[in-house]
């Protein structure tokens, strides 16, 4: 359990070397005013019982149960969440208002009544038996407080305030929210070192805004030993990681530099066998045209586990960002996505370009910016009106992100009197005119 205490500053407690003095020592500050002792309380098998059965009992009654306590509660009556509790025979229930005994055998109890005066009774029979008790009602009269928790991959979050007698549970819940997101996003970094095994995570990046990795991709790339990215990836992350973890640039440069595939594949498999951990970093999603499950077969074929943590395809995250969806009720009842890297009429090409050109929706082109006026020529011929729209989209969600809007007909001279080049995208169809 990581604990995480937000506290003020005060004095600190004095002990006197005879504890039954009659005085008390005015440098020793109240008990309300004294700092807490954060704990973690293993409750497995052990009596909690929680008087109240409101909103606030049911809260602090999830937790509980996630902690394997045997919770007993003293209400006269329960809300729904409660009652489901009951029926589904998680907690038992005397319903009935509190008597005095009804913390027998209890390690912990929480008082959780609309009455102060019932509140006040639990918690001096729990101080009486040596009992921790949380009032809901009266923080500076518990001798237990609730913290702000929250869980991620194995690390739990418990946040308290402190100080001057009083919790501020807002805070503490700020806080924990701020670490837990921390965590998730990979700001913090948290890697597993005892149990974590050697092998390659593929991860999507999204389209290239850093923040728009999702949240798994990024807490493994903190964790990565060895880091294998692509130029389309969210490079912007990497100035975040430890110095120590090796960088691999496995840009491949339209028409230029370029690492080969089976090179990629043998990095990944090499740094694994050797007791790495690899994240191979690509931009959008990797099984999008990014070559994906080639990867994957390389390392299952080398007998080295592989993780796929899919990533915001380009495909609808730029014309999203650009604000034209890719689907629009009443104007499209499909999308279809195209890889342009092959030219119409190209003896490779497996795109059927009469057939799109018959379809009433959306058509996303990736990778066509260098043949789009073969693919326009190819989709007018199939009988695609020339007037339909088309949105073009450079360097989407990067800076520099720039739009060139026209219609198919003169969609060639719209790019290339802008000078568009790679990476951009390209919709057709009626979406793309809002």
């Amino acid at each position: 359990m990581l604990e995480v205490s937000s506290r003020k500053k005060g004095p600190k407690p004095v002990s006197t070397p005879d504890a039954a003095s009659a005085a008390p020592d005015p440098a020793t500050p109240p008990a309300s005013s004294r700092e807490v002792y954060p704990l973690g309380l293993r409750l497995t098998g052990r009596r909690v019982v929680v008087v109240g059965g409101g909103r606030v009992a049911a809260r602090r009654i999830a937790g509980l149960l996630r902690a394997g306590a045997l919770v007993r509660v003293v209400a006269p009556e329960v809300t729904a969440a409660v009652e489901g509790y009951i029926t589904d025979g998680h907690i038992e229930w005397a319903a009935r208002a509190y008597r005095p005994g009804d913390l027998a055998e209890a390690w912990y109890a929480v008082a959780a009544t609309d009455l102060p005066e019932v509140n006040a009774a639990v918690a001096a029979e729990a101080e009486a038996n040596r009992v921790f008790c949380s009032r809901a009602d009266d923080a500076a009269a518990s001798t237990a407080w609730t913290p702000a928790v929250g869980g991620h991959a194995g690390v739990l979050v418990s946040v308290l305030s402190s100080g001057a007698g009083t919790a501020d549970p807002r805070r503490s819940a700020a806080v924990r929210d701020a670490v837990l997101e921390g965590l998730r996003e990979g700001k913090l970094a948290a890697p597993r070192f005892r149990d974590r095994t050697p092998g390659v995570a593929l991860v999507g990046g999204g389209p290239g805004e850093p923040d728009l990795i999702t949240v798994r991709g990024r807490r493994l790339l903190a964790e990565a030993d060895v880091v294998v990215a692509d130029r389309l990836a969210p490079l912007g992350l990497l100035d975040e990681l430890p110095a120590d973890v090796e960088i691999v640039d496995a840009s491949k440069i339209p028409y230029g530099r370029a690492m080969a595939q089976e090179e990629i594949n043998r990095i990944l498999v090499e740094r694994a066998k050797a007791g790495k951990f690899v994240v191979r970093l690509k931009g959008g999603d990797p099984f999008v045209f990014g070559r994906g499950y080639e990867e994957v077969e390389a390392c299952t074929a080398a007998g080295v586990p592989v993780t796929v943590v899919p990533g915001l395809t380009s495909a609808v995250s730029v014309p999203a960002l650009a604000g034209v969806p890719v689907t629009h009720r009443g104007v499209a009842h499909e999308f279809t996505v195209v890889s342009g890297h092959v030219a119409p009429g190209h003896p490779k090409s497996l795109v059927d370009w009469a057939a799109l050109a018959r379809l009433r929706g959306t058509l996303v082109l990736l990778m066509a910016v260098e043949r789009i006026g073969a693919i326009a020529d190819a989709l007018l011929a199939g009988g695609k009106d020339p007037a339909t729209p088309v949105l073009v989209v450079q360097d989407g969600s990067r800076p520099g992100e720039r739009s060139v809007r026209t219609v198919l007909a003169e969609v060639a001279d719209a790019v290339a009197a802008a000078e568009v080049t790679p990476p951009a995208l390209v919709v057709v169809g009626d979406v793309a005119a809002f």
